[in-house]
């Protein structure tokens, strides 16, 4: 930590912690010892993944269990930059931690070797035309593009992550330094733990079987885990999904935030056959989509959220913080005075009627899984 009287250096990281293991507990400590940094300050997905999906504990035990682990701050990630596309991801954190005066930004990559900045300046000539083809993904022709210039393909999720943060940092001229570091033990999608560092993949898929995962995931982590019933899925949320696609009228499902290209009608056809999600999901699939832009349609959709009042809500971002021990609340206030957009540490009814809607309304439908209350004047954790 600094010396009284000098100003705390803060190191920043996007996270979502779904749960919260051993290799992110890895991670912050390296991201403090490669950069130096005194306080480490964590933008978090709220209670909705990039995917769209449901967190396997809320965000306020995955607070919990970050600042027990070394996190000194943690601020959410409101939903409509939380659940979309790498690009517009890692925009709206890195905008969140520019506001909070973060001068440098540290990230698991799975090749923190490669020159992503590179990567982001030659994908800038990429045919853009061609990449609106239907007959494939965004991703695979945009991989495909970037495979013909660099014989590079970015299909892991933290390289794919790291790509979007270099370009965010190009695009919006932010003054931050970026430091990957490179991801160890097992591999993202692996779904099997087999040591003390496991993917955080294959820690849900234990406790959805009941099977041992405590070597995985800190104390605090592993007691929220052992509270769970069944693991948070959109198998628990389809009824009400189902239910808005059969009742709104198609005008009215158009107007939903990326219902684009007659998806309505797919999806509420689809809606009238499938009883269960998988069964809808599978029925909804297009090669020109892949399942993690429709399962976050599945979310707005049933937020009924549209193109109009997302476009609002990220024009008027804030910061709402989760959680923070005492170096994190001297970080605060250090910077607090050059933050220039609303920053709090409760929700009014105010703000759950206007600024904090959208994820107030995310919290709600969360409440699916659980009896606490996830905003309404809901204290910050404070980590002793």
């Amino acid at each position: 930590m600094s010396k009284v009287g000098d100003e705390m250096q803060a190191v920043g990281m996007v996270v979502e912690f779904n749960p919260f293991h051993n290799g992110h507990a890895y991670y912050v400590q390296q991201a403090k010892k490669q950069t130096g940094a005194d306080v480490a300050v964590a933008v978090m997905s709220g209670n909705f993944t990039q995917r769209g999906e449901p967190t396997i504990v809320d965000k306020w035990e995955r607070t919990r269990a970050a600042l027990a682990n070394g996190v000194d701050l943690v601020v959410e990630l409101p939903l409509y930059f939380a659940c979309q596309p790498a690009h517009r991801f890692a925009a709206g954190a890195l905008a969140l931690l520019d506001q909070l005066q973060v001068p440098t930004v540290a990230f698991g990559a799975e090749h923190p070797q490669w020159d992503f900045k590179k990567f982001v300046r030659l994908a800038a000539d990429f045919d853009q035309a061609a990449l609106k083809q239907y007959n494939a993904t965004y991703a695979t022709q945009f991989n495909d593009q970037l495979a013909q210039q660099t014989g590079v393909s970015l299909k892991a999720p933290n390289d794919i992550l790291a790509f979007a943060y270099n370009k965010a940092v190009l695009d919006h001229h932010y003054q931050m330094q970026l430091v990957p570091i490179q991801r160890v033990g097992s591999n993202y999608h692996d779904q099997v733990i087999t040591g003390r560092i496991a993917s955080a993949s294959a820690i849900r898929e234990a406790v959805d079987q009941h099977a041992s995962f405590a070597e995985a995931v800190p104390g605090e982590m592993g007691a929220a885990l052992r509270q769970l019933v069944s693991v948070p899925a959109w198998d628990d949320l389809y009824p009400l999904l189902r239910n808005q696609l059969i009742q709104a009228p198609l005008e009215s499902l158009r107007q939903t935030y990326q219902m684009a290209e007659g998806l309505e009608f797919r999806l509420k056809a689809a809606a009238q056959q499938a009883l269960g999600f998988d069964q809808f999901i599978h029925a909804i699939k297009t090669k020109r989509y892949t399942y993690a832009h429709l399962i976050r349609l599945c979310l707005y959709t049933t937020l009924q959220l549209t193109e109009e009042e997302l476009a609002w809500h990220a024009a008027h971002p804030y910061i709402h913080i989760l959680g923070f021990n005492r170096r994190g609340q001297e970080y605060l206030h250090q910077v607090k005075k050059q933050v220039n957009i609303p920053l709090f540490t409760k929700v009014s009814q105010q703000m759950r009627d206007h600024l904090y809607n959208v994820d107030y309304r995310a919290g709600k439908l969360y409440q699916t899984f659980t009896p606490v209350e996830q905003d309404l004047k809901h204290a910050p954790v404070i980590w002793q």
